[in-house]
């Protein structure tokens, strides 16, 4: 099974309020367990990599062939999206060359003006691909590939103006952050996504899933969202489950030192958060 592209899905997500689970994949474990999840409740799925992941795994293309080999090894069914995440332009171009179904590229942190720009060209290249394409405006909180973000409100404006270049899907800042949510964080900006919302009238993605309580994603996803990025949940979940088993002193009997014994219990957390966030996020089974 080919990969497809994130335009239908996320669609008829927006159409009937649901959301489609974008999950980062760090490794081959990673890339496994979030097919699994997404076989197993038979829901379509979107597996994204970080320029920094795709980096440590040995290349873009490298994480597209693991993901395509592991989706026919596993006989996966399902539709599966192979997404760039928080690409800037050159990693943009690289994914749509070596082909990616899906890029974002990510210029909230150049001026105005340069992002649009590179997101008109980026559109251009990919669309005669049959690529999709997603964009941010505002900036999203918290760090990711060394971009630090304060978590600003996007403006209105300028999710009108960047969702006229003809992109797929818009990321759009509401107040959400990358990795752990701070104890003092107030919430999602729920009148600021309604306010977007009504102004661009396409898919939205929220990124920084991780962390957010369940009422305020259904919520989100009720107002326009149509894709929820979840990374750090899955990594907490991870090494969570390797520390209570090495804890425990399981690695330290017979054969418990065996990686395939040893990342078990990482990999089974993931495929919980990933089976679990599917169902918040209200994703309906493949007919």
């Amino acid at each position: 099974m080919s990969f497809v592209n994130a335009v239908d899905m996320t669609q008829d997500a927006y159409k009937n309020h649901y959301a489609i689970g974008a999950f980062n994949t760090n490794n081959l474990e990673w890339t496994r367990c979030i097919l699994k999840g997404a076989q197993d409740t038979n829901t379509p799925v979107i597996i994204q990599v970080s320029m920094g992941a795709a980096k440590y795994m040995g290349g873009y293309k490298l994480v597209m062939d693991l993901v395509a080999d592991e989706m026919e090894s596993m006989n996966i069914t399902v539709p599966v999206v192979m997404h760039l995440d928080h690409g800037n332009y050159e990693a943009a171009k690289e994914c749509i060359e070596v082909g990616y179904s899906s890029v974002m590229f990510d210029g909230h942190d150049l001026p105005f003006a340069e992002n649009l720009e590179k997101t008109k060209e980026i559109v251009k290249l990919a669309h005669a691909k049959g690529i999709s394409v997603e964009a941010e405006v505002g900036s999203i909180g918290g760090e990711e590939d060394g971009i630090i973000g304060e978590g600003e409100l996007a403006d209105v404006e300028e999710a009108k103006t960047l969702a006229a270049t003809g992109i797929d899907i818009l990321a759009a800042g509401i107040g959400n952050i990358h990795g752990k949510y701070p104890e003092n964080w107030t919430g999602l900006h729920f009148d600021r996504l309604q306010e977007i919302s009504e102004a661009v009238k396409m898919p939205l993605v929220l990124h920084g899933g991780s962390g957010i309580p369940k009422d305020q994603i259904v919520k989100a996803v009720e107002l326009g969202i149509s894709k929820v990025n979840v990374n750090t949940e899955n990594q907490v979940a991870f090494a969570n489950a390797t520390r209570a088993y090495i804890e425990s002193g399981a690695d330290q009997i017979g054969k418990g030192y065996d990686p395939r014994k040893l990342l078990a219990p990482g990999k089974k957390a993931i495929v919980d958060v990933v089976t679990s966030r599917i169902g918040w996020f209200k994703t309906p089974a493949v007919k």
